[in-house]
């Protein structure tokens, strides 16, 4: 299993229908092939100092191996998201586990 985790900090000017465009482009890329499971979320309503909830969205998905990572990586519906959106957010953070 492999689990690529996406943290996304929109910039504070982002308008309500740019938004719209980042979740709309964000939820079709679950709908690519090689992903088993797929969520995009805020951060939930939890506050414990431990817990940073700083990020506007996160994109949690999951592959079968790396093979799976590295076709959604090159994916046109991916390279659509990151074509569209990059300019919404100021900063990205990436971790990926195995």
């Amino acid at each position: 299993m492999f689990v690529h985790t996406v943290y996304f900090w929109l910039k504070p000017d982002v308008k309500p229908e740019d938004i719209q465009r980042f979740e709309e482009k964000a939820n079709a890329m679950l709908k690519i092939p090689c992903i088993i499971h797929g969520w995009l979320g805020k951060p939930a309503q939890t506050s414990r100092p431990v817990i940073d909830s700083s990020y506007s969205y996160a994109l949690v998905v999951t592959f079968k191996d790396l093979a799976g990572h590295d076709a959604y990586q090159i994916h046109p519906v991916h390279n659509d998201f990151r074509e569209s959106c990059s300019m919404l957010w100021g900063q990205v953070k990436i971790y990926d586990s195995e």
